[in-house]
């Protein structure tokens, strides 16, 4: 994930962000204050800045310009980047070594604002620096401020890279951006994370036609933002890789996140199958148990309730397994035959426990010599049969 480079500021460019400067220099000056004890942990942080701070536009400009100021850019690890490693991961080690990658810069900022009590979403997406597209992924934050969205990127905010060397230097261009303006130059992988009504292709963006065009369909964000807070994690995956696919697949970063996606829904899939396989080798384990004891004739002796319990933890765990396997969707062919065959499993094995269920309902409605007659059938003449 890659550093802005130089930028070529217009002279009102350069003027708005002296204003914007010297707007915050008192909320700087105190976020700066930090002691280094309280700066080990993003809940250390955010006591900090919810102490000195009470707006939310206050605490995430102490946040963004504690980050921007004190986590130096990782150049040498630029291309290091692991989607499969954690969150506590991302976060833990700037905060150690005081170095990251904008992975890094994103998580730690996301991080401290929902401990501040801002709502906060890191995104994932690419850049264009310069009219041309990056080739590495990027990534950056939307926090809520005053009930609208703003844009915030730590990394690019932090410095920049000239002839291989990171440079020190605040950028509040970063800072609480407009989404309208961010997306000149940022294009997250699903459009949702645009916070537009009108969103902008992945074409588009690479031609540089970011501006509004009303001819498209409207696109109400805020109500697919809460469909997508309400969501699972397996539905928000399948709901983002379809908006990914809508907004068109036009470069081999768009298509390796699409992947990605993918990857992760199949992973989830056989996460979920080796769940059901557990919840199925239980269930028979149960029911094994129960069989045993029933083949002593209950003995020795348990409550009613006790001897009904063995058999329904065997049907619950069945059931278990019938719910996750009927979950499973739209996988692979050689997992949709696995699931096929433990489906088919599970079914014939909650055939004989609905027997047991029922051998058990009679037993239980008999007296004591009801009871020990169905263990052994016997002749009128009282000799027991086989």
């Amino acid at each position: 994930m890659k550093m802005k480079k130089s930028i070529i500021y217009s002279f009102l460019l350069l003027l708005s962000h002296t204003v914007s400067a010297q707007k915050y220099t008192a909320i700087d000056k105190v976020a700066l204050k930090i002691p280094d004890s309280m700066t080990t942990s993003t809940a250390g942080i955010a006591r900090y800045v919810t102490a000195h701070f009470t707006t939310d536009e206050e605490k995430a400009r102490a946040i963004f310009i504690w980050i921007a100021s004190n986590i130096q850019y990782d150049l040498p690890n630029m291309f290091a980047i692991n989607f499969y490693e954690t969150k506590e991961e991302k976060i833990a080690k700037p905060l150690r070594t005081r170095k990251g990658i904008c992975e890094n810069y994103a998580a730690v900022f996301n991080d401290v604002c929902l401990h501040s009590g801002i709502r906060s979403y890191v995104i994932e997406g690419y850049t264009k620096q310069n009219w041309v597209t990056d080739y590495i992924p990027h990534a950056w934050c939307a926090a809520m401020i005053n009930n609208s969205w703003y844009l915030f990127d730590p990394t690019w905010g932090s410095g920049y890279i000239n002839n291989k060397k990171f440079y020190k230097k605040i950028n509040d261009y970063y800072f609480k951006a407009q989404p309208a303006v961010l997306i000149r130059s940022h294009m997250p992988f699903d459009y949702l994370w645009q916070f537009l009504p009108y969103p902008v292709t992945n074409q588009e963006f690479m031609d540089g036609k970011t501006g509004d065009d009303k001819s498209k369909p409207y696109f109400s964000y805020p109500d697919s933002l809460a469909e997508y807070e309400g969501q699972t994690s397996v539905q928000q995956l399948h709901a983002s890789a379809a908006r990914i696919e809508k907004n068109g697949v036009k470069n081999s970063l768009v298509f390796d996140r699409l992947q990605h996606i993918k990857m992760e829904l199949e992973n989830t899939k056989v996460n979920s199958y080796n769940g059901a396989v557990m919840n199925y080798n239980e269930g028979i384990n149960q029911f094994n148990t129960f069989i045993q004891y029933r083949n002593v004739q209950f003995e020795p002796k348990r409550s009613d309730a006790a001897i009904q319990d063995m058999l329904d933890s065997s049907a619950n765990e069945l059931r278990s397994a019938i719910a996750i396997l009927n979950s499973i969707q739209n996988t692979n062919t050689e997992n949709a035959a696995l699931v096929k065959q433990l489906t088919r499993s599970v079914n014939d094995a909650m055939v004989h426990v609905n027997e047991q269920e029922e051998w058990l309902k009679k037993y239980f409605s008999k007296g004591k010599v009801g009871r020990h007659l169905m263990f052994n059938k016997y002749t009128w003449l009282g000799m027991p049969l086989n």
